[in-house]
């Protein structure tokens, strides 16, 4: 049975906004209405949205699988995650949210402190890295293990440093990042780039085509809103290859950059029956398995 504080604790958290949740798991509304928004489904890959969001109840419902359910609910199904660890997820990122007035949320991003890096070698990154298909000596060519502080707290997680200096931080609970917010470029003097959405996307092709990797520069957007900000880097190759999401919002920008650059090529076909470079990735593994 659950203690008075731990059943509180559940309470108070569905009160989060979904919305909210949804945006830092990196889902974003396609329709917005007075009383309620429309998402893609974050469950399935589709083109017409069936999965909306109440704004007055606070609860989700998919049409297309017919279930329902509280942000909690839905935390725990998206991340595959403990109702502990999905409210660990609603916390870390808004730590001074008000669950009376959940409207004025206002993340503090100057809070967040590198504390050490270090090779990857936490027990909890590594079984991470396992069940996204990386092999722990990859993820250390490129990658780091971060510890920061937020709002009095300490994490760590897997970082990906840009080129401004910030970390992209992933673990199986939280993704985060510092300040400055930038794209990753890893510049090796080749006449091919490679052009791809995150850091396990790049850690994916990593282990699928190491050579590939290794005579291409590297591009990683971090974050689809720096797209326009990489002219500088694409226009200086004979070949700029894509490899971005298959969802919607990936679709888009690959269609804006091979339509802005002629010598960009569309390479998502080669995980077309999956959502992104690790889905794909972690498919092939469980067939050889």
């Amino acid at each position: 049975m659950k203690s008075i504080n731990s059943r509180l604790t559940c309470e108070r958290a569905r009160v989060f906004p979904i919305e909210k949740a949804l945006a830092k798991l990196g889902h974003f509304p396609v329709k917005t209405a007075e009383k309620e928004v429309w998402f893609l489904s974050p469950f399935r890959s589709e083109t017409q949205a069936s999965f909306k969001v109440s704004k007055i109840k606070n609860r989700w419902y998919d049409h297309g699988e017919g279930v329902g359910g509280n942000v909690i609910d839905l935390v725990c199904r998206i991340l595959k995650c403990s109702v502990k660890e999905a409210l660990e997820f609603l916390n870390q990122d808004w730590p001074s949210f008000s669950f009376q007035q959940p409207q004025h949320l206002i993340p503090n991003e100057t809070s967040l402190t590198i504390l050490k890096v270090r090779r990857i070698r936490h027990p909890a990154l590594i079984q991470y890295l396992n069940l996204r298909g990386i092999p722990l000596h990859v993820a250390n060519t490129h990658c780091y293990e971060v510890w920061y502080s937020f709002k009095n707290s300490k994490f760590f997680g897997i970082g990906l440093l840009n080129n401004k200096g910030g970390w992209e931080l992933r673990n199986r609970i939280f993704k985060n990042s510092s300040s400055p917010k930038s794209y990753t470029y890893l510049q090796r003097n080749n006449e091919k780039l490679i052009v791809l959405e995150g850091m396990f996307d790049f850690l994916s092709l990593a282990v699928l085509n190491e050579a590939l990797i290794n005579n291409s520069d590297i591009l990683v957007l971090n974050s689809l809103a720096f797209v326009k900000d990489i002219d500088v880097c694409v226009s200086d190759y004979e070949l700029v290859h894509l490899y971005l999401d298959n969802d919607e919002a990936g679709r888009k920008m690959t269609l804006y950059l091979t339509n802005e650059y002629n010598h960009a090529i569309d390479e998502s076909s080669s995980y077309k029956n999956h959502n992104d470079l690790n889905d794909f990735l972690c498919h092939e593994r469980k067939g050889r398995d």
